[in-house]
C-alpha cells in the first residue's frame, strides 16, 4: 500500500503568518518584543522612506504613506513572519521614469495595475518560479541599482544648481560635471557629517538606530549655524501631519495601456525584491516562508497604497534584516513598525521641515554602498568565465540601459549557460548494453568492506546524497530538503559523487547550509566531490575548518568518525583534568 501526501488545501497555502503566529499561544512577552522590534525599524524606516521618495522625484510624505498602509498590510496577510514592507532603493530609477513620463497620477495608476499582477501571479501560485532567477542576475542587478541610486543622489550631495537632471547615467553624469561650477560646500559638510555620524554610531554603538541620529545631528548643526542648504521644509513645505483620505488615480483606459509597461516592470522588480527580502529572513531566523502568500500580500499593498498616496510597496532587505536582529517574533513587529510611524507622522511631522536634503542622500549613498554585493561581485568574477559574462553584461545593462532589460537579458544567458553545461556532461558510452546485466559482489574487489549496520543508525552522524545537475532550477528544492534535517548531528557527510555539475547558486546554497551547520558546532565532510565542483566550492568560501574534502564517500564518514572521536577524548582529558 503506497502512502499518498495529502496537498494542502488553497486555504492553509494562502493563511497569513500573522493568523500562524497568533495561534503558537502569542503571548504578552511576544506583544513586548515585536513592539521593541517595530520600534526600532520605524526609527530606521523615517528618514529613509522620505530619501527614498524624494530621490524617485515625488515629494517625502509619499513615502511615508508607503510605509505605513503598504507595510501595514504586507505584515498583516503575508506569508513571512519578520518582512517588512515600504518604499525600496530598488524601485528608485522606475519610479522616477514613470513620474517624469506619466506624472503623479501615471505612477499610483501604475502602482495599483503591479498589485493586481502581484495577486494574480500569487493566486496562480507562479511564485516558485521566481526562485529559478540565477544567483548572478540577483547580484549584479542589486549592485547596479546601487550605481543608480550613489549617482542620482550627487546633486544633493554637492549641492549642485541643477533645473533638470536626466535619467539616464551618461547624461547624468554630464549635467553633473556641467554644473559643478554651483557646488555648495555647506551641503557637502551637512553630508559629510551624516556619512560620519552613520559611521561612528555603527562602529561603536552598533545597536543604535545611526541613520535617524546622524541625521538629526545634521539638521540640527544646520539649524544652528544657519547653513544655505536646502531642506524638506524649502524644498517641499514639510509634511503634513496626518494621512490623506483615500482617493482614486485618474483613471482611463488610453492610461492604461500607457503605464503598463512601467506596472509589469514594477511587478517583476517587486517579486524579486519582496521574496529575496523573505529569503534573507528565513536564512536568518531559521524559517521558512511561503512565496505565492507573500506575493498576494504585496499586490493587496500595491493597489492600497496609491489611494493613499503611496506607490510601489516591496519587501525591503535592510529593514527586514533589522526587524529579525531586534528580537520579532511575527507579523505584529511589522504592523506596530507602520504605527509607530504614523505616530512619528502626526507628532514630529513640523520638525522635518528643518532636514537638510544632503543629510537624506547621504543616507541613500550609504545605503548604494551597503547594497553592493561587492564580496559576491568578486567570487563570482573569479568562478568561471561563463558567470562572469552573464553578471558582467547584466550589470552594464543595469546601470547604463534599464533596469527590467538587465534581468531579462541576464535570466536569457544564465539559462543558454546552462544548457550549455549540460551539454558538455552529457556523454555517450557505446559499450553499455541496452539492459545492464547483474554484477557478482567480487566485482569491486575482494577487499570490499561489509555492511556497516550501525552507519545508519548512527545519531552523531547525518549522510546526505546529492544526485544529478546542481543548478540554480534545483537549489530551491535542495536548500529545503537540507533545512528539513530535524536532527543536530556532530557531523554531516554530504555525498557529491553523483552531483557531474555545479553552479554558483547551488554553491551558495551548500555555504549557507554549511554555515548555520559551523553555528550548531557540526563538522561537515564533502566526500566523491569532482575537481571541477570542489573548485566551485572552494571558490565560494568552502574550506576547512569550515568544511573537510574527501575522494569517497567512504573517507568522508571516515574523517567524520575520527573527528568525533577526537572530540570526544578531549573533553574527556578535560574533565580528568
Amino acid at each position: 500500500m503506497v502512502a499518498r501526501t495529502v496537498e494542502p488545501s488553497f486555504f492553509e497555502l494562502f493563511t497569513p503568518k500573522l493568523v500562524t503566529v497568533l495561534r503558537e499561544r502569542y503571548g504578552l512577552a511576544d506583544l513586548k518584543a515585536d513592539a521593541i522590534a517595530g520600534l526600532t525599524v520605524a526609527i530606521v524606516a523615517l528618514p529613509l522612506s522620505m530619501a527614498i521618495a524624494i530621490a524617485s522625484g515625488v515629494t517625502p510624505d509619499r513615502g511615508l504613506y508607503t510605509s505605513i498602509v503598504g507595510g501595514f498590510i504586507v505584515s498583516a496577510l503575508g506569508g513571512s513572519r519578520f518582512q517588512i514592507g515600504g518604499p525600496a532603493g530598488a524601485f528608485i530609477v522606475l519610479v522616477s521614469a514613470t513620474v517624469a513620463q506619466h506624472g503623479l497620477d501615471g505612477l499610483l495608476l501604475a502602482t495599483m495595475i503591479s498589485g493586481a499582477i502581484l495577486m494574480a501571479v500569487g493566486l496562480l501560485r507562479l511564485g516558485t518560479f521566481i526562485k529559478y532567477i540565477p544567483y548572478p542576475v540577483t547580484v549584479e542587478f542589486t549592485s547596479g541599482i546601487a550605481v543608480i541610486i550613489f549617482a542620482s543622489q550627487l546633486k544633493e550631495l554637492l549641492g549642485l544648481a541643477l533645473d533638470k537632471e536626466p535619467g539616464l547615467l551618461l547624461p547624468k553624469l554630464q549635467a553633473i560635471g556641467g554644473a559643478l561650477a554651483t557646488v555648495n560646500m555647506s551641503a557637502i559638510a551637512v553630508a559629510a557629517l551624516t556619512t560620519g555620524g552613520i559611521v561612528v554610531v555603527r562602529r561603536f554603538r552598533p545597536h543604535w538606530p545611526a541613520f535617524i541620529i546622524a541625521v538629526a545631528a545634521a539638521a540640527s548643526a544646520a539649524a544652528l549655524l544657519g547653513l544655505p542648504v536646502a531642506t524638506v521644509g524649502t524644498r517641499f513645505g514639510g509634511i503634513p501631519q496626518s494621512l490623506p483620505m483615500p482617493q482614486m488615480p485618474l483613471l482611463s483606459w488610453v492610461k492604461v495601456v500607457e503605464v503598463l509597461p512601467s506596472a509589469l516592470s514594477f511587478a517583476l522588480l517587486g517579486c524579486i525584491e519582496s521574496l529575496l527580502s523573505a529569503v534573507v529572513a528565513d536564512s536568518m531566523s531559521g524559517r521558512r516562508h511561503r512565496s505565492n502568500c507573500e506575493l498576494v500580500a504585496q499586490g493587496v499593498a500595491n493597489i492600497a497604497a496609491p489611494l493613499f498616496g503611496g506607490f510601489c510597496v516591496t519587501g525591503n532587505i535592510a529593514r527586514t534584516a533589522t526587524n529579525v536582529r531586534s528580537g520579532a517574533r511575527g507579523p505584529i513587529s511589522g504592523m506596530l513598525h507602520s504605527v509607530f510611524l504614523l505616530l512619528f507622522m502626526l507628532i514630529a511631522a513640523p520638525l522635518a521641515a528643518y532636514v537638510p536634503l544632503a543629510a537624506l542622500a547621504a543616507v541613500l549613498a550609504v545605503v548604494a554602498w551597503n547594497m553592493v554585493e561587492k564580496h559576491e561581485f568578486a567570487t563570482l568574477v573569479r568562478a568561471s568565465r561563463g558567470d562572469a559574462v552573464v553578471l558582467l553584461i547584466t550589470f552594464l545593462l543595469v546601470v547604463f540601459r534599464d533596469l527590467t532589460e538587465g534581468i531579462l537579458v541576464g535570466f536569457a544567458l544564465g539559462t543558454l549557460l546552462f544548457l550549455h553545461r549540460m551539454a558538455e556532461a552529457v556523454e555517450v558510452e557505446h559499450t553499455w548494453p541496452v539492459a545492464e546485466l547483474d554484477k557478482p559482489d567480487t566485482m569491486n574487489g575482494n577487499g570490499r568492506e561489509p555492511y556497516e549496520a550501525d552507519l545508519a543508525t548512527d545519531p552523531d552522524i547525518v549522510v546526505c546524497r546529492i544526485s544529478g545537475a546542481f543548478f540554480f532550477g534545483a537549489a530551491a528544492g535542495v536548500g529545503a530538503a537540507l533545512d528539513r534535517i530535524g536532527e543536530q548531528p556532530k557531523a554531516y557527510v554530504i555525498d557529491f559523487s553523483g552531483v557531474p555539475i555545479l553552479d554558483s547558486t547551488g554553491a551558495a546554497t551548500i555555504e549557507g547550509f554549511v554555515r548555520k551547520a559551523y553555528h550548531q558546532g557540526a563538522a561537515v565532510h564533502i566526500g566523491g566531490a569532482s575537481s571541477a565542483v570542489r573548485r566551485v566550492l572552494l571558490i565560494h568560501g568552502m574550506r576547512p575548518p569550515r568544511v573537510r574534502f574527501k575522494r569517497t564517500l567512504a573517507d568522508a564518514v571516515t574523517a567524520a568518525r575520527a573527528g568525533i572521536l577526537q572530540g570526544t577524548q578531549k573533553t574527556g582529558n578535560q574533565q580528568d583534568g
